[in-house]
């Protein structure tokens, strides 16, 4: 059977990277979670104190972006995909709400995405991968056999977000994820760079109302439609 980019886009919390390790595992397709790359960079400026109030030093993540080493694997006692920096499992550290709210920023510059999108596709060109962030199907991987776009309402999403953070001990309230979910919308839709939005041929999933279980058989449909089309 034909191998095929699956590439997967849409707005933050809409689980897309749930769905996506779900997708690669049924169809034996490599798993790349695009956005912890954008998390990673961020998480290295955190730590290195490259934020200064709302501003970021361009000057010193240029010089160290180069350096930065960013892997994906399996963890040995979960069997889930980790994301590492530098050879360190970051996965948790990446899902913070301190990095949640400046990974829009790290995003938004040139640099960056002229970088890490370059390490993207060059995971692409063996076919065979399910990538999930944003700007996958416009910019990363425009020729990608099936595209999808999710969305769901703000509320819905702040409150995966908000239960997700919770249950990982992170002390939260749902007002301030909410206003994390709102603000990363308006970044994302009107950067400068690669600005969010559908790919004209991209299929749409609002997910809001949908179960587990019907968002995988949707999701099989797709790929089974696809893979046919190019057969």
């Amino acid at each position: 059977m034909k191998k095929i980019v699956i590439a997967i886009d849409g707005y933050s919390s809409c689980g897309k990277s749930t769905m996506a390790k779900e997708l690669a595992r049924r169809t034996g397709y490599l798993y790349i979670d695009s956005g912890a790359m954008y998390r990673c960079v961020a998480l290295f400026c955190l730590e290195n104190g490259l934020f200064h109030g709302e501003h970021i030093d361009t000057q010193a993540l240029k010089q160290a972006l180069p350096a930065l080493k960013i892997t994906f694997g399996l963890d040995p006692e979960t069997k889930q995909p980790v994301t590492c920096l530098n050879g360190t499992n970051v996965e948790n550290k990446i899902r913070t709400l301190d990095v949640s709210n400046r990974v829009s920023r790290v995003a938004a510059l040139p640099f960056v995405r002229e970088s890490l999108v370059g390490q993207q596709q060059a995971m692409g060109k063996g076919k065979g991968i399910v990538m999930d962030g944003r700007d996958i199907q416009t910019v990363v991987f425009p020729e990608a056999e099936l595209k999808i776009f999710v969305t769901a309402s703000p509320e819905v999403r702040a409150r995966r977000r908000y239960d997700e953070l919770r249950g990982k001990g992170q002390h939260v309230s749902f007002e301030n994820v909410l206003q994390n979910v709102r603000e990363r919308d308006y970044i994302d839709e009107h950067r400068k760079v690669s600005p969010l939005r559908k790919a004209d041929d991209a299929v749409v999933l609002d997910n809001s109302d949908l179960t587990v279980d019907q968002q995988n058989e949707w999701l099989m449909e797709q790929y089974r439609r696809a893979v046919e089309d190019e057969g």
